[in-house]
């Protein structure tokens, strides 16, 4: 045992120290606590175990140092180092270096005194955990001496203050306990030094050989259950036992880092901790130890969270800021126990009983104690709370524990709510100043889709990810914030303007700080509103000062009202007469190029061609898909190219939209152009057919139902310039020039199709009234062919009477017979034959009529029924004689039905 006894490690130890000092074992019992209590800590580095992070760390420091030379030197032989692998653990070394270059400024340090080395604190990262793990090993058993013992008394199983050992800071070096510092160990008697070495000595023996058991941490623990405890304790396994408070006060130490004791250990069942029932206390003791046991189980709720979250990146900066506060939290609550233990410490260490007024006892605890434990419980409050959030949601679920009237408490979530939104602000501050988005993990309320291409950025490469949009930054200013990001990054990919964000607004203060972000929200609508209406406004106005200068958008938009909405009228007119010869044929025989060319010689012979060149070489000719039977009126369409940034504003479905008004419009407009065919010949015609009285009657039936038709068509084309194109360009215009951004530009663009749409009958629900339009439409064509035919039909009878009326003349000049028996027959025969033909051309007109009739009737119904008010208008103006009210009951029903719904709404 002798021999065993001088190889273990503490007698080892303890030589080392005798041969360092050249002292006696007595003189360096201080030195060989100190040591014992390095090795004895957990050394953990403070940077990742990256060894390619280390080595660059390294070379930085060397370049600072203005030694370029060597950090290139370093780079060749760490190359070489890794080829060769004759180092495994080459992280390590590396480490050692960058903490020998880490401060070059320093003076070299020769080791001259070892006590005064001896005397310093641990290392920096000397701590009791690795930064990621929360293990506390207890390397020394635990012992409850009798506080009231001598030093002398103790014996071997005495407390030499060592026991320490076990409780560990989380965050930082442990503190070096007040039995150590070197002030009070000069005034230790030699007799008590020796006393502490061998009794230290004797506990790392006893501990070594020992089998490892398992914390509540789950980690190695090498303190063996099975050490004899002070007479006092008695022994657990007989009966009740009896316990001290000073022992119940040691325990409690424990507990309150999550750690079972000796007597007071975690109940997985209930989920706290208990003690253990074949201890005796009394109930008041019992009751105190109970309720500060809950600070061990707050503890290990908060730590528990902060440990699975840590580790893990997905959860984002954000989260890891919140966990960040937690640690911070955690920490201060570490030092308390740290004076606690401290102070227990010392009196273990002094060996006596330091009075009622000095002594730890468990009531002291429950006060000391108040405090932390309504922090603890605020922590594991919002640990509860914020389970399964991350980012702005995460924020939000934090900002909402604010809401109270404690002071203390929202003290607190404030504290951590400021370090927990600080990453929102900064991803929110380089969005608005710089349009730059680094979101890695999702946690930004900005979310960007990198498929969407250049043409449809504006639309759908930038969204708001509504559910983390922090509860204290409003949705107007979160909107304001996409577009201001947005703007920037559509000026630089789209509009290719190349001016730094800089220059465009005027970068405020951001948030650099956990002071500035503090000093935020106490200030939310004020300094925060101010600046993001300050880049909103600044940002807007560039785009849309870029946007019509440099692109021309409101001249694109009065074009497309000129040209594609039929404003520019002699145009349009022109266009029409020169287009009718080529749209009269098959649609199948028409060429795209031809229309091309007529399309500008409409353009060089009317004001049209007053305008810029930069829009008129975007209008085109667009033939529609050919169906049979179609000529070319029906596939004839045109065309506005439109590209570059002010696509964003006319998109396809825009384009599309504009294209159905442009074809409605276009065969109102023909069907204005046809009646004006018809009445040009109605008026040309009706001198000559005055020797035709047979045909009188067909002329006057032909006459009233062009009035008809003539009347039918002027209303709408009333209603259709004026009613909806007039009136909904005017408000189009007016919120053009008071928009802010672009947003209100493409939304009043929108609304406006979407006005003329509806009220020019396109939408699916006036698919009824469109379908008796058309039909409309349909019976004026016809019409006109039956009025053709008529025409054609009367003006050859008239020619052929003529003709036969000439050459009776002529031979009556000539001395003879104007007309022989024959052809007087011949012609009698022809014109009864023509005559007989006048009823046929009669009934189809009347037809024709009651068909249109008809059709004009139920379309004032469906207009009378609709719950629109100007298309109700629109009826009245229509049949303002009530002509189709006196043949069609329904229209006297329905005009009674409207007028007392109406009256019943007011």
């Amino acid at each position: 045992m002798a021999g065993l006894d001088q190889k273990s490690p503490n007698v080892l130890l303890q030589s080392l120290c005798c041969r360092i000092m050249g002292k006696s074992e007595v003189d360096v019992a201080h030195q060989f606590q100190y040591a014992v209590r390095v090795v004895g800590s957990n050394y953990a580095p403070t940077i990742e175990r990256d060894e390619f992070l280390v080595a660059e760390k390294i070379k930085k420091e060397l370049v600072k140092q203005r030694r370029e030379a060597d950090a290139a030197l370093l780079s060749e032989l760490h190359r070489k180092l890794q080829s060769q692998g004759v180092l495994k653990n080459r992280w390590s070394i590396l480490y050692l270096l960058l903490s020998l270059c880490e401060d070059p400024r320093k003076p070299p340090v020769r080791v001259a005194n070892y006590a005064a080395l001896f005397a310093q604190a641990l290392p920096r990262d000397a701590q009791s955990t690795p930064q990621y793990y929360c293990a506390r090993p207890q390397s020394l058993p635990l012992s409850y001496p009798d506080r009231t013992q001598s030093a002398q008394s103790s014996g071997s199983m005495g407390s030499s203050g060592v026991s320490s050992l076990s409780i560990y800071a989380t965050n930082g070096p442990t503190p070096t306990p007040q039995s150590l510092l070197p002030g009070q160990t000069q005034g230790m008697g030699d007799s008590l030094r020796q006393q502490l070495s061998s009794r230290l000595a004797w506990n790392l023996s006893a501990a070594a050989p020992s089998v490892p058991t398992s914390t509540s941490r789950g980690l190695a623990n090498s303190v063996p259950r099975s050490v004899p405890r002070s007479r006092r304790e008695g022994d657990t396994g007989s009966g009740s036992v009896e316990i001290s408070e000073s022992a119940l006060v040691r325990d409690i130490l424990y507990v309150f880092q999550g750690i079972d004791g000796k007597c007071i250990k975690m109940c997985s069942s209930e989920s706290c901790y208990k003690i253990d029932g074949k201890i005796a206390i009394s109930k008041s003791l019992r009751d105190i130890t109970s309720r500060l046991a809950e600070l061990g189980w707050l503890h290990n709720k908060v730590r528990k969270y902060t440990d699975q979250r840590s580790l893990d990146r997905a959860f984002g900066l954000v989260g890891q800021s919140f966990c960040a506060a937690l640690h911070q939290e955690l920490k201060e609550y570490y030092r308390l126990l740290s004076v606690l233990h401290s102070q227990l410490q010392v009196e273990d260490d002094q060996g006596v009983n330091l009075g009622v007024e000095n002594s730890l006892t468990l009531r002291r605890l429950l006060v000391w104690t108040y405090d932390p434990k309504i922090r603890l419980k605020t922590l594991a409050a919002l640990v509860d709370h914020c389970q399964g959030r991350k980012g702005g949601e995460l924020s939000s679920a934090v900002h909402a524990y604010g809401k109270t009237g404690d002071p203390y408490m929202r003290a607190l979530v404030q504290h951590i709510l400021s370090l927990v939104s600080h990453p929102i602000l900064n991803f929110l501050y380089r969005w608005i100043y710089d349009g730059e988005l680094e979101d890695t993990y999702h946690e930004f309320f900005v979310a960007s889709d990198p498929t969407v291409k250049t043409d449809r950025l504006w639309h759908d490469k930038y969204t708001l990810r509504k559910s983390m949009i922090p509860s204290f930054i409003a949705m107007d200013q979160a909107r304001k914030v996409l577009l201001i990001g947005k703007s920037i990054n559509f000026l630089h990919q789209v509009c290719h303007d190349r001016t730094p964000p800089g220059k465009i607004i005027a970068a405020s203060k951001s948030a650099d700080s956990l002071k500035d972000a503090a000093e935020l929200f106490t200030d939310l609508e004020g300094a925060f509103q101010s600046n993001i209406d300050a880049a909103y406004f600044e940002t807007s106005k560039y785009l849309l000062d870029v946007l019509n200068k440099n692109y021309h958008l409101l001249e694109h938009m009065q074009a497309m009202r000129r040209y594609l909405l039929l404003g520019q009228g002699d145009f349009i007119r022109h266009l029409m007469d020169l287009l009718k010869p080529e749209l009269v044929r098959p649609a199948t025989t028409l060429y795209q190029h031809n229309l091309t060319g007529i399309l500008e010689t409409a353009v060089r012979a009317t004001n049209a061609q007053f305008d810029s060149p930069e829009i008129l070489k975007r209008l085109d000719v667009r033939l529609l898909e050919v169906s049979p039977g179609d000529t070319g009126w029906d596939v004839f369409s045109m065309d506005y190219h439109v590209d570059g940034p002010i696509a964003t504003v006319f998109t396809r479905e825009c384009m599309s939209h504009y294209l159905r008004v442009f074809n409605f419009l276009w065969r109102a407009k023909r069907m204005e152009y046809i009646l004006t065919d018809i009445w040009k010949g109605q008026m040309c015609n009706a001198k000559l057919l005055k020797s035709m009285p047979e045909l009188s009657g067909v002329l006057h039936q032909c006459h009233i139902l062009a009035s008809e038709m003539v009347h039918f068509i002027h209303q709408m084309q009333y209603y259709i310039t004026f009613e909806v194109l007039e009136c909904s360009w005017d408000e189009l215009w007016n919120k053009v020039q008071q928009a802010q951004d672009l947003d209100h530009i493409i939304a009043a663009h929108e609304v406006f199709l979407d006005t003329i749409i509806s009220r020019c009958l396109l939408d699916t629900n006036s698919r009824a009234l469109l379908n008796q339009l058309r039909a409309i439409f349909d019976q004026i064509i016809e019409f006109q062919n039956a009025q053709d035919t008529l025409y054609r039909a009367a003006l050859e009878e008239l020619q052929l009477r003529l003709q036969f009326e000439e050459r009776k003349k002529r031979l009556q000049s000539e001395g003879e017979w104007g007309v022989t028996a024959a052809d007087e027959e011949v012609e009698n025969k022809r014109v009864q034959e023509f005559c007989e033909t006048i009823p046929k051309m009669r009934s189809q007109l009347r037809i024709l009529t009651h068909f249109y009739q008809g059709i004009v009737q139920q379309f004032l119904v469906l207009l009378m029924t609709s719950t629109d008010e100007s298309l109700q208008f629109l009826s009245f103006r229509l049949d303002f004689n009530e002509h189709y009210k006196a043949r069609e009951p329904r229209l006297r029903m329905s005009l009674g039905t409207t007028r007392g719904r109406r009256s019943s709404y007011m």
